[in-house]
């Protein structure tokens, strides 16, 4: 019993921590209306555009927060005939979402503040509130998503958290040139818009990198090499597996399917390649709880495999 649960215990995890992604996503959604409508409704309510420019910014922040939880949740449903990778592209495409819609946000921000750069009027202190608060709450939110995104190798999550970060940044921005032009309007009295257009810089700049790197995945971009070696290494470890001719992997949401080409002895019958197949496809899904499923190509070992192994075995050496 506690075998067969060390062997699913990597797909438990797995499963736990795309349902705390889930659940994070959620409660973003929740912060982000709040803070969202008291940036707006204080920074009208005190003439200041920097406020107005990051509340839309936090607004735009609680709609791609929508969208990561409903890839996510999409994602999660299980293959089906139509579907027998999985419905993993939901997740991929969530994050395509996000990096379009801060392209949207920022651009909008920059535009709105370069038409009304010369409007200029006094900025109420109160400003400053939802600001400090903002730049709390915010940044406890983004370690969370970039740490549960970095073990759940979710895309939209990670993608999600780069919105947060240009949240704090844009609200730190903010936050400056409230400031500024609280302090001194005579001097400072442009600061407000200055900020506001630097806020649609970033947010812009940081969308194109959200987007491409949602597009590598799109193109199937083979994984890291270190990951890549994790499954030569399982499968080699296998009894009968004489070496990898060839192994892809690309990403479908979540998790990898693998395509590999195992070499066994040219002598072997169907049946015994086959069960050195299986045995590989099973423990690289139970050791690797990235990868979804594997598919295996069994090919007639090399000469050169085939005498190396038997010279290992007349030296009694073990290959690893």
């Amino acid at each position: 019993m506690l075998d067969l649960y060390m062997a699913r215990r990597p797909k438990l995890v797995a499963n736990n921590e795309e349902e705390w992604g889930r659940r994070i996503a959620l409660l973003s959604v929740g912060l982000g209306v709040v803070l969202a409508i008291a940036k707006i409704w204080t920074g009208i309510a005190s003439h200041s555009t920097a406020v107005v420019s990051d509340g839309f910014e936090s607004a735009g922040d609680v709609l791609s927060s929508a969208i990561v939880y409903g890839g996510l949740l999409l994602a999660s449903k299980p293959p089906d005939a139509e579907h027998p990778y999985g419905h993993g592209r939901y997740e991929t495409l969530a994050g395509l979402a996000v990096g379009a819609l801060l392209l949207l946000t920022g651009f909008s921000i920059f535009w709105n503040s370069m038409h009304h750069f010369n409007e200029h009027g006094a900025i109420a202190a109160f400003a400053v509130y939802p600001l400090l608060a903002a730049v709390i709450l915010k940044s406890a939110l983004a370690y969370t998503k970039f740490r549960i995104g970095r073990r759940i190798a979710s895309t939209s999550l990670h993608a999600d958290a780069w919105h947060d970060m240009t949240d704090l940044v844009s609200t730190g921005i903010a936050l400056t040139a409230t400031t500024l032009t609280l302090a001194n309007p005579t001097r400072f009295g442009v600061a407000d818009r200055i900020g506001a257009i630097v806020i649609g810089i970033i947010i812009f700049g940081l969308s194109l990198r959200v987007v491409h790197g949602v597009l590598g995945q799109l193109l199937d971009t083979m994984p890291e090499p270190e990951r890549m070696a994790e499954i030569r290494a399982v499968a080699s470890a296998v009894p009968g597996t004489l070496g990898i001719e060839k192994c892809f992997a690309r990403r479908t949401g979540l998790r990898y399917h693998v395509d590999l080409h195992l070499e066994v002895d040219p002598e072997m019958t169907v049946r015994e390649s086959h069960e050195v197949a299986t045995e590989v496809r099973h423990r690289l899904r139970d050791q690797l709880g990235w990868i979804a499923d594997v598919l295996v190509h069994v090919e007639p070992a090399k000469v050169q495999a085939l005498q190396r192994d038997s010279i290992t075995a007349r030296s009694g050496s073990v290959v690893v």
